[in-house]
């Protein structure tokens, strides 16, 4: 081989072998800032659930697709924004077989907390079906236990004389408040991602 065409090659294994070590770099580069990245809180799924001690006909289920959105809900005149933060849907439906009608209640969340397996969201309820409750405007809390393979998942919720002043009265609900999960899943199931809540990124 004359001396040209083993320059040429040598500079061919050279270019080859900067180029994957730029893509290993690359990759490498990558993933480190996916790792990086902050975890975010969720829960999500859709189940029917009954009441321990009320024991009917009727059908209730709920349907979550929550997920944190640190500090983004800057308040009027307050904080900018809050590390339990977070955005997405709720939906609420309700069969009454004493009826035989269902109603259904859809809500925007605002608040997310959780811990491991568990988790306390509210929602402002933003629709109700025809004849439903006077829930719009309204914010509801909702809490949910991911059971895993062991344990059944069970959900709360505020309503029911279980957000009540010392007069009987409902009382307004605040953000992420909510009973703890006490009514068992019987069809269905949900899924409770945890993250630990952030430090405000003006801090960091």
């Amino acid at each position: 081989m004359s001396s040209r065409r083993k320059a040429a090659a040598v500079l061919a294994a050279l270019a080859v072998t900067v180029t994957l070590a730029g893509a290993s770099t690359a990759s490498a580069h990558a993933d480190h800032h996916e790792a990086r990245k902050p975890a975010v809180a969720s829960v999500t799924g859709s189940a029917t659930f009954e009441l321990p001690y009320w024991k009917d006909k009727d059908v209730r289920s709920f349907s979550f697709d929550a997920h944190g959105t640190p500090y983004t809900h800057a308040l009027p005149n307050g904080p900018q924004g809050m590390p339990f933060d977070a955005e997405g849907t709720v939906k609420v439906s309700h069969y009454v077989a004493g009826q035989n009608v269902t109603y259904t209640a859809e809500g925007r969340v605002d608040c997310l907390v959780t811990s491991p397996h568990t988790a306390t969201l509210t929602a402002v309820i933003t629709k109700v079906s025809p004849g439903g409750p006077d829930w719009v405007g309204k914010r509801m809390g909702f809490s949910v236990q991911d059971g895993g393979k062991g344990e059944p998942d069970r959900v709360g919720f505020s309503w029911n004389g279980l957000n009540l002043d010392d007069k009987g009265q409902d009382v307004p609900v605040g953000t992420c408040m909510a009973p703890a999960p006490y009514a068992p899943v019987v069809k269905g199931g949900y899924t409770v991602k945890h993250a630990e809540l952030p430090s405000p990124p003006w801090k960091k």
